[in-house]
């Protein structure tokens, strides 16, 4: 195994639980439009592939044209710019985890599907700005995950190889576009993978925590040194 020297990391169901402005956001949008609010639990299952599917998933209910969507996602966005990271928590683990990455000199990227123009505001209303020197948001590139575009953007803009990076995500997204970059990839088990179980998923290894992934990074590179 080649030795690690970036870390790119998804952010909403990773470092994040966002759910709960996510579902606030949403359920505003839908009483705009005169719709019944969507539990929270449902909420979660619809988040993965950026805020547009996760509008028109949450219209799954109603017959909706291209101009409703449209109307649709500006007031996802207009709630969404308002509780943005109000009611969001980080995962237990992610500090340790990230001061451990940057005590190794790691170099420390997030990679999310969510627009930069929330994503932005959202690590730096959470102070993990401070971890990341890269931010690659989901209209970064002309493709979002499961493409491998926006991994291969990161590492590009690193300057490291794919294969001296390792990717930490919760999703199938996550993981497909890991593996189709070639790079290696680390899956939590309390995140958002619409509706699925991460071990069902092709990675390489699971890992109960941001702290667990350093350490297992830790591990790998050390191994790499001695052999």
């Amino acid at each position: 195994m080649m030795k690690f020297f970036s870390v790119l990391f998804d952010l909403d169901g990773t470092l994040l639980d966002t759910i709960p402005d996510l579902a606030l956001a949403c359920n505003a949008m839908r009483a705009d439009l005169g719709l019944s609010a969507l539990p929270q639990e449902h909420v979660t299952t619809l988040v993965g592939k950026g805020t547009e599917n996760l509008v028109r998933r949450a219209l799954s209910d109603t017959s909706k044209t291209a101009a409703d969507i449209a109307q649709a996602l500006d007031l996802f966005h207009h709630h969404y710019s308002l509780c943005n990271g109000q009611h969001s928590r980080l995962y237990p683990g992610v500090l340790e985890g990230l001061q451990d990455f940057q005590q190794q000199g790691l170099r420390l990227a997030v990679v999310t599907n969510k627009p930069e123009r929330f994503a932005r505001p959202l690590l730096e209303h959470t102070g993990l700005d401070a971890y990341f020197e890269l931010l690659v948001g989901g209209d970064t590139c002309a493709r979002k995950k499961p493409d491998p575009l926006p991994f291969l953007h990161a590492c590009e803009q690193l300057g490291t190889d794919p294969s001296q990076t390792l990717v930490v995500g919760d999703s199938l997204n996550d993981a497909q576009a890991a593996r189709a970059a070639r790079i290696p990839v680390l899956l939590v088990p309390y995140g958002y993978n619409e509706g699925q179980d991460v071990q069902s998923l092709e990675s390489d290894g699971i890992v109960d925590s941001i702290a667990c992934a350093a350490r297992w990074v830790r591990q790998a590179n050390n191994n790499t040194a001695t052999t």
